[in-house]
């Protein structure tokens, strides 16, 4: 993973807090890189993921879902009466 630490310096164990952060906030997802912005008092995150990563959305009633617990449980039975086409990899 590439560590970019912009605007001063700050300690490994800093840097490592700030990567423990960013897998929280994106569980299941491949960090690749963050850019650690250090602006006076404030620090901002720009966190890069691998271009492998793909998050499943489900389309329903003209809008997106990344989570089927979401819907309601009309929408999730109607999802599951309809028929999937197979992916093609």
């Amino acid at each position: 993973m590439k560590i970019n630490v912009i605007g001063g310096e700050m300690s490994r164990h800093e840097i490592d807090q700030y990567i423990a952060y960013a897998g929280k906030k994106y569980p299941g997802r491949q960090i690749c890189g963050i850019d650690i912005v250090i602006d006076g008092e404030f620090v901002d995150l720009k966190v890069y993921f691998s271009d492998q990563d793909f998050q499943r959305a489900f389309r329903s009633a003209d809008y997106l879902v990344n989570d089927m617990d979401k819907l309601n449980d009309a929408k999730q039975s109607e999802f599951s009466e309809k028929q999937r086409h197979p992916v093609e990899e």
